[in-house]
C-alpha cells in the first residue's frame, strides 16, 4: 500500500515537473513561430533565429557560475525567484516593440533555465528517501519530454493562430500561476553551505563527473545533431511526413519515461548503455532502411533512445557526488547545452555536403563510441 508521504511526494515532484514542462517550453517556443517573429519584429531569419540561439547561451554560460552563487540559498525561495523570471522573460517577448528588448528577454530566460535545471533535480532529491532518489529524476524531468512532445505543437498551433504575442504571454502568466503553487505546498529546503569540496574546480577533478560530461557530450551530439534536421531527415528518406515521424518519436519518449520511472535507480547502467545501444540501431535503420515499416520502427527507437537523456545524465551525475549536487549538475547542464550547440553546428556543415546521410553516419560513430565507453564504465553507475 502506497502511505501518504509517498502520495504527497509524488504530488510534490508532479508540480516540479510543471515546471520543467514551463522551461523547455519556454526554450523551444521561438523556433515554432519564427517566420512570424521575424515579419513583425522586421529582422531576417537569421536574426531570428537568434531568440533560439541566445537563449541557449546565456544558459550554457550563465548556468556553472550562477549556481554556485546560489548554492547557498533556500531552494524554494531560489525556485520562486527563477519562476518570476521566467515569466518576465515570456511576458517581455510577448510586449516587446522592438527586436532588441525581446532578444534581452530570452537571454533573461536562459540564464534561469541554466540556474533551474541542475538546482530542481537536487530540490527534489531532497524529498525523498535515497532508494527513490532515481525516480524523483525521472518524474520531474519528464516534463521536458512531455513538453516536447505534446506541449511544443499545442503552443505552436496556439502562436500560429492567435499570434505569438499571445502564446508568450499565456506560457508567463503558466509561470506564475506556477509560482504560486509553488510558494504554497512546497517545502523548504536549504542551500548547502560553500566550500572547497563543492567547487566546479573540485567537480571537475572528479573522475565520475568527468566520464559523465564526456558520455553527455556524446549522447547529446549524436541525438540532436540529427534531430536539429529532422524534417531533412523525413524528405531524404521518402518518409510519410514529419507528423508521423513526431508521433511515433513522441510515443517512444513517453516508454523512455516509463523505462526510466522504473528503473533508474537500480538500473542505471543498463539504461545507459541501453540508451547508446538503441540509438545506434537507430541509425542503422535510418541508413540501411528500405520500406515504411523499417522507419516506423527507427522513429519509435529514437524517442526511446532520446525521451531520457536529461534524467539518466542528470542522475549518473548525482551518484558521482556526495555534496554540491546542484553545482555538479550544473557542469552537466552546460556540457549538455554546449553539445547541443556543437551537435548541430557540425551536422549543418555536414548537411550541406551530402544530406543527412553524412549526419547519420556521424551520430552513429558517436553513439558507438558511448557504448563502448559506458559498457566498460559499470563501476560509476553502481
Amino acid at each position: 500500500m502506497i502511505s501518504n508521504k509517498q502520495n504527497a511526494s509524488l504530488m510534490l515532484l508532479i508540480l516540479m515537473a510543471s515546471i520543467t514542462f514551463l522551461a523547455i517550453l519556454s526554450e523551444l517556443m521561438p523556433s515554432g513561430v519564427l517566420p512570424l517573429m521575424a515579419d513583425y519584429f522586421q529582422v531576417g531569419k537569421a536574426s531570428a533565429g537568434s531568440l533560439v540561439g541566445f537563449y541557449a547561451i546565456a544558459s550554457a554560460l550563465c548556468g556553472i557560475p550562477l549556481v554556485s552563487w546560489t548554492v547557498e540559498w533556500n531552494r524554494k525561495k531560489l525556485l520562486a525567484i527563477l519562476l518570476i523570471g521566467f515569466a518576465l522573460s515570456n511576458v517581455t517577448v510577448s510586449l516587446s516593440p522592438f527586436f532588441p528588448l525581446a532578444l534581452a528577454g530570452r537571454v533573461l530566460g536562459g540564464m534561469c533555465a541554466g540556474t533551474l535545471w541542475p538546482m530542481i533535480t537536487a530540490y527534489g532529491m531532497a524529498l525523498v528517501d535515497k532508494e527513490n532518489e532515481g525516480r524523483a529524476i525521472a518524474i520531474i524531468m519528464s516534463g521536458t519530454t512531455i513538453g516536447m512532445s505534446i506541449g511544443q505543437p499545442i503552443m505552436t498551433g496556439i502562436g500560429l493562430t492567435f499570434g505569438f504575442k499571445v502564446e508568450f504571454l499565456s506560457i508567463g502568466l503558466f509561470a506564475l500561476c506556477i509560482a504560486i503553487l509553488c510558494s504554497l505546498f512546497l517545502p523548504s529546503v536549504p542551500g548547502e553551505k560553500r566550500s572547497q569540496a563543492n567547487s566546479p574546480l573540485t567537480m571537475l577533478k572528479n573522475s565520475g563527473v568527468q566520464l559523465v560530461l564526456l558520455l553527455t557530450f556524446l549522447g547529446v551530439a549524436a541525438n540532436y545533431g540529427l534531430y536539429t534536421f529532422i524534417t531533412n531527415l523525413v524528405a531524404d528518406i521518402s518518409y510519410s511526413g514529419i507528423s508521423s515521424a513526431q508521433i511515433f518519436f513522441g510515443v517512444g519518449s513517453i516508454i523512455s519515461v516509463g523505462l526510466a520511472m522504473r528503473y533508474l535507480d537500480h538500473r542505471l547502467h543498463l539504461l545507459v548503455s541501453g540508451m547508446f545501444g538503441t540509438g545506434l540501431v537507430t541509425m542503422f535503420l535510418f541508413y540501411l532502411g528500405s520500406s515504411l515499416l523499417l522507419f516506423h520502427l527507427a522513429f519509435l527507437l529514437w524517442g526511446v533512445s532520446f525521451g531520457s537523456l536529461s534524467s539518466l545524465f542528470q542522475s549518473s551525475t548525482a551518484r558521482q557526488v556526495t555534496e554540491g549536487t546542484a553545482v555538479a549538475n550544473a557542469l552537466q547542464s552546460s556540457s549538455f547545452n554546449f553539445s547541443i550547440m556543437i551537435g548541430s553546428t557540425v551536422s549543418g556543415l555536414l548537411l550541406e555536403q551530402g544530406g543527412t546521410s553524412p549526419i547519420i553516419i556521424m551520430s552513429a560513430g558517436l553513439f558507438l563510441l558511448g557504448g563502448v565507453i559506458s559498457s566498460l564504465s559499470k563501476k560509476f553507475f553502481v
